[in-house]
């Protein structure tokens, strides 16, 4: 009965006078972690669409977190794009137990599950439909082994689709983080993330801006390279508060090509932790 309500269903709880309502008690389709593992909090990244540098701030706010000596796991959701293995230099394959699969572990020992780390050769393609492709992310948090995790990062794969959904419905979310860009038609891609987040009743914690600007290196000027940004007006728009605005800066670039985004020290990520801590 709850799968005809769906199709119609524009979850607005407020009001709804459907009894039984799936999208209304999201709880029941939360999924549970291993017996084994525990996570106390999860944070997705998410952003409207790809190349805004999701990846990217997750990879920094997990290595950030890390260096606050807190246990820190990142669930690499982008299945058919996955990058968090690479910008932490992990080329290793995941191992198991028979019962449990066991994430890799950076170097200052973040625990990250990637795509990648299951296939033969880096540079296969994954050529899976929505469904598939949903079932081995609900796999990733509930088949792998989380040695107890006081903050897993969940790198959301882009847009606003099934996938995206069906990861709002199953994984318990203590917020999200949205990431954008300074590009104006982002602006209206940012608010449609926004949109879905609130009909699904998930915490916004906040906007970062990637990509907001690039410091001159003779005057220390800031350029915005992209543009005007439109990003505290939608801020301002949904009461939401901008978390982080980080420069284009090719040292970042580079150590995480280099998988070593754990060596960079990025200021303006410093604040956003700092948010995330305080749940």
């Amino acid at each position: 009965m709850s799968e005809i309500n769906d199709q119609n269903c524009n979850h607005a709880c407020d009001g709804c006078g459907v009894e039984g309502c799936a999208s209304r008690n999201q709880g029941d389709f939360h999924i549970a972690l291993h017996e084994r593992s525990s996570v106390k909090k999860t944070i997705a990244i998410v952003s409207g669409k790809g190349g805004v540098g999701k990846s990217l701030v997750t990879s920094l706010l997990a290595a950030e977190t890390q260096k606050r000596n807190k246990r820190v796991a990142i669930l690499d959701g982008d299945i058919t794009g996955p990058s968090q293995g690479h910008a932490f230099g992990i080329h290793a394959k995941a191992s198991g137990d028979g019962e449990l699969i066991y994430p890799e572990m950076s170097k200052s020992g973040i625990q990250i599950m990637s795509t990648n780390m299951l296939l033969e050769q880096d540079e296969q393609p994954v050529i899976w439909r929505g469904p598939m492709v949903a079932g081995i992310l609900k796999q990733f948090y509930q088949e792998v082994f989380w040695d107890d995790v006081d903050y897993m990062y969940v790198d959301m794969p882009p847009g606003t689709s099934d996938v995206p959904l069906t990861l709002f419905q199953s994984i318990p979310l203590d917020g999200i983080i949205i990431v954008t860009s300074p590009q104006e038609l982002v602006s209206m891609v940012v608010e449609k993330a926004i949109n879905m987040a609130n009909m699904m009743n998930v915490k916004i914690l906040g906007i970062i801006e990637n990509m907001s600007y690039v410091v001159c290196p003779t005057c220390d000027e800031h350029i915005a390279l992209f543009g005007h940004s439109h990003v505290n007006d939608i801020a301002e728009k949904y009461n939401l508060p901008i978390l982080a605005k980080l420069p284009l800066d090719p040292t970042i670039t580079e150590a995480c090509d280099n998988g070593q985004i754990e060596d960079v020290d990025v200021e303006e990520i410093k604040g956003a932790v700092d948010t995330i801590l305080s749940l």
